[in-house]
């Protein structure tokens, strides 16, 4: 009884009679008047706290139980080893009556946690399916789609740090080719016969390779425990329109250790198979990337072109380049030719871009030397091919070599950038650039050729080590260099309430209040003209 009475909240009953607030000197007549009887009424005082005050945020209930010594089930949506496997297991040894109980106890405050455990199944169900592209675009902003809308609410918390893994994209394996290019270039300084006038060691390449070596091992370990403890954020990212691009990047970087192997004869006699094998998953992403291209939809190359669709390109030629140096040459020539014809339609696709696509901003400008890097690479992987630099490999050079001046002689298109992982766009470029310069240099020898090479070594590495070097200072000093990746956090379906949009809309900086409402007038407009058809009448059923 005493458990029971002291979860009920305390009540006072106060009984006013209003004839002690009536003045005597008022006659019996007005007395008698009705709305003046002296009537008892009873006022009923409740030491329960406001509503607003037991209305408290999701996160806030979570943060309770994380300080008090319970697991943080925020981030449980994207692991592999909770959320749904977590509750089928649990229901498996029979617990799912037990944690329901536990919902629907009253809480310190005095609510019940039902609210949360609908939030829950919300968020598992938003979670079933991966988000399509199409609800990509509408969720993000951005050339990269790396931008929350104003008007969305990410299915993770904003306001927190998210873990290490989550905040971990597969964009960082961007830093293993820089770095792995530069052991291609200083193993190529050594050998081409342009460049022997400068008497370089093997001791570069050794160094440069041992470090893309550890490197690499270091950014794939970490990746792969991002593969199996948050399955869900890998697959999202897979799914990206843009992302998805970067899933060629770690195979270019294991080609790039092939090639740069600091002893010359292990590349020639390299077997065969560890081509192949490297080579097998670029095809399988050629087959996805290339099929959604050509069969149009919302994969539609001229909707997802990006200076970063370049990765999805210069694997081929980076392939073919290894092969013909292993002896191969069907099947170097079959990815040349698959890599130059895609190559020819993504570079007149990214040259006319559409009016209505955003320009890219400043912190992305960096991704712009991806134009150079796939004609560098594809001259170079042409010579080896036909067995010297010819007129087909000169004309993709001097294609690489104009794009290289274009964008140098832009000084203040990347003046004020802010830096961030894509700074690495800049080294893997400027080194093909500098690679193709060498053997170029070779077949047509002056001396303008070989300052050309020597030039254009010296700013690659000089821009390889400071982007090293500010990569370290913000991954170990500021611990800004991964920040929350909110381009995987968004919702199979616009699910959030109209008082959560606000919520965001304050917390935003700038928001452009006139495109929200144009939209909404937009959207208003189009369901009032359209007539209704069963299959818009489903869509405007499922999505709420």
């Amino acid at each position: 009884m005493a458990s029971s009475e002291s979860t009920h909240h305390e009540v006072k009953l106060d009984v006013h009679h209003h004839d002690a607030g009536v003045p005597s000197n008022i006659s019996e007549d007005a007395k008698q008047v009705p709305f003046l009887h002296p009537q008892p009424t009873l006022t009923i005082r409740s030491e329960e706290p406001p509503l607003q005050e037991q209305q408290q945020p999701r996160q806030a209930t979570l943060l309770a139980r994380n300080d008090s010594g319970t697991r943080d089930r925020r981030f449980d949506s994207f692991k592999t080893f909770a959320g749904r496997l977590e509750r089928q297991l649990s229901s498996i040894r029979g617990g799912s009556s037990h944690h329901r109980a536990d919902d629907n106890e009253p809480s310190a405050t005095g609510e019940s946690k039902t609210t949360t455990t609908s939030d829950d199944d919300e968020t598992d169900e938003d979670n079933d399916e991966v988000p399509t592209a199409d609800r990509y675009f509408a969720a993000l902003e951005g050339p990269e789609l790396e931008t929350l809308r104003p008007t969305e609410v990410p299915v993770l918390p904003e306001d927190a740090t998210w873990p290490f893994l989550l905040r971990f994209p597969i964009s960082a394996f961007g830093m293993c080719m820089g770095v792995g290019s530069q052991a291609m270039l200083w193993k190529t300084l050594e050998q081409e016969p342009s460049t022997a006038f400068l008497h370089v060691s093997g001791g570069a390449n050794d160094a440069f390779w041992c470090l893309s070596v550890a490197l690499m091992c270091l950014v794939s370990a970490t990746y792969l425990l991002k593969l199996v403890f948050y399955f869900e954020a890998v697959r999202r990212e897979f799914h990206h329109p843009i992302r998805v691009n970067f899933f060629f990047a770690p195979w270019i970087a294991c080609l790039f250790l092939v090639k740069g192997t600091p002893q010359p004869q292990q590349v020639s006699t390299a077997h065969h198979v560890a081509w192949y094998v490297l080579m097998a998953p670029i095809f399988a992403l050629d087959l996805k990337m290339y099929g959604q291209w050509m069969s149009g939809g919302e994969w539609r190359l001229s909707r997802v072109a990006n200076p970063t669709s370049h990765l999805a390109v210069v694997g081929n030629f980076v392939g073919a380049q290894l092969g013909a140096r292993m002896g191969l040459h069907e099947a170097p020539l079959f990815f040349f030719a698959v890599g130059l014809v895609h190559y020819v339609v993504l570079f007149v696709t990214l040259y006319q871009r559409l009016p209505t696509n955003v320009p890219l901003p400043k912190e992305l400008h960096p991704v712009f030397f991806l134009f150079i890097a796939t004609p560098s690479v594809a001259s170079v992987a042409w010579a080896r091919i036909s067995g010297g630099f010819g007129h087909g490999a000169r004309v993709a050079y001097y294609i690489s070599l104009f794009l290289y001046l274009s964008l140098v002689v832009r000084v203040k298109f990347f003046r004020g950038v802010r830096f961030s992982l894509a700074w690495w766009a800049y080294t893997f470029p400027m080194t093909s650039a500098a690679i193709a310069t060498a053997v170029f240099a070779t077949e047509v020898d002056n001396v303008l050729t070989r300052a050309m090479a020597v030039g254009l070594a010296g700013v690659a590495t000089v821009t390889v080590m400071g982007v090293l070097a500010a990569t370290m200072y913000h991954a170990f000093v500021r611990r800004d260099l991964f920040p929350n990746d909110v381009s995987i956090a968004i919702r199979r379906r616009p699910k959030a309430k109209f008082g959560k949009i606000l919520a965001r809309i304050r917390r935003t900086s700038s928001v452009d209040i006139r495109e929200l409402v144009s939209r909404h007038a937009g959207s208003e407009k189009s369901s009032v003209s359209e007539p209704a058809t069963p299959m818009g009448h489903g869509r405007a059923r499922a999505e709420p």
